[in-house]
């Protein structure tokens, strides 16, 4: 039996190693861009900067020390200079892999921090493994800005997972549907018409605002936004301001909104203050061809009509009233339950003429 030579010794000693393998090593050299691995092999392992993060201005001197134990992936088993090349970065992707693999199978709701905001969706990392969350599966309400979720941590659950084709897809917009459901069904077993609620302003379009009562959007009509007249929605509310508003109805899924509360109707104490006879000073809001509407306080408007805008004789309104211009008037009629109220600027003109004193040329 022939004696084996020392390094024939030495080398059946050392463990056989294959690329795809996981190895364990200790750290015996760190510099900013590389790891040096001594993997009980015949050869040490080596573990690149961009086999260990993708930032390539990352220092690994900074997360590795000599001494440390720590386990990576054989990438080539002599990486051309009699080196074994390891990753770092594949290892825990694979480990990643195999998470996303189980939570796809179980259905199970992931954590993780938002990495990148591309395009068309946001990119997440789990245990290095990438997911890409399209932007339709980012929210239950379209969002063009995607910029805000940069650097935050959403849930979401895997939908695909097919790694082959680098293809793991995310849903978070499904998590949303089902909790929105559940406080859907909160809201409407605990809200009632007449109630107040306080909600935010969630989208204004031209025809009134959608605000979030927390479960349920209810729609805040142009109409019901004030006692008084409302030009623009867009001028008068924005997106993400805070309200409290009256539940006027409730019909099926769909809410119906107010700001009109009862104790400000401003026909309350109308009739006292707008009573026959009374001399009021109201603006003019606008003008057709038969008379003027004047707004006495917002919510009361009263007509003038063309033939009660003056004694001389008036062939239309704008001919010597203007929008914005304040009058004085008389109230000749008020019908509370039409909520109509007339004025006179005539009426005022011929009191005055009566008042005058009349003065005799007879000595």
């Amino acid at each position: 039996m022939s004696e084996l030579s020392f390094e024939q010794m030495l080398e059946e000693s050392l463990k056989t190693i294959r690329t795809g393998e996981i190895v364990t090593g200790k750290v015996i050299d760190v510099k900013e861009d590389e790891i040096v691995l001594n993997i009980g092999y015949k050869s040490d392992g080596i573990i690149p900067r961009n086999e260990y993060t993708d930032d390539q201005n990352f220092d690994l001197r900074t997360v590795v020390q000599v001494g440390e134990e720590m386990e990576a992936k054989v990438i080539k088993v002599n990486d051309g200079e009699g080196q074994v090349a390891l990753s770092y970065k594949r290892l825990a992707a694979d480990r990643g892999n195999k998470k996303l693999e189980e939570a796809f199978e179980n259905h199970e709701v992931l954590t993780a921090k938002v990495a990148q905001v591309l395009d068309g969706g946001l990119s997440v990392v789990v245990e290095g493994a990438r997911v890409f969350i399209p932007a339709s599966l980012v929210s239950d309400s379209y969002e063009k800005d995607l910029s805000k979720y940069a650097d935050k941590e959403i849930e979401f659950v895997i939908t695909e997972f097919n790694p082959r084709r680098r293809r793991i897809i995310g849903d978070r917009k499904q998590l949303m549907v089902a909790k929105r459901a559940e406080l859907q069904k909160e809201l409407f077993a605990k809200i009632h018409a007449g109630d107040v609620v306080e909600g935010t302003i969630k989208n204004v379009t031209d025809f009134g605002a959608f605000i979030d009562l927390g479960g349920a959007d209810g729609l805040l009509h142009i109409s019901e936004m004030s006692w008084g007249r409302v030009e623009s929605p867009k001028k008068a509310f924005k997106a993400g301001e805070k309200l409290s508003v009256l539940i006027k109805d409730i019909n099926g899924d769909k809410i119906a909104l107010s700001l009109k509360f009862p104790e400000t109707n401003p026909w309350r104490d109308a009739s006292e203050k707008y009573a026959v006879g009374n001399v009021v000073i109201g603006r003019v809001a606008r003008m057709t061809d038969f008379g003027a509407f004047v707004e006495l306080e917002p919510g009361v408007d009263a007509l003038l009509h063309v033939s009660q805008i003056s004694r001389e004789h008036v062939e239309k309104p704008s001919d010597v009233l203007a929008i914005g211009q304040e009058i004085e008037a008389r109230v000749v009629d008020f019908n509370e339950d039409d909520r109509k109220i007339s004025l006179s600027i005539k009426a005022l003109q011929i009191q005055d003429e009566e008042d005058s004193p009349v003065y005799s040329d007879e000595v």
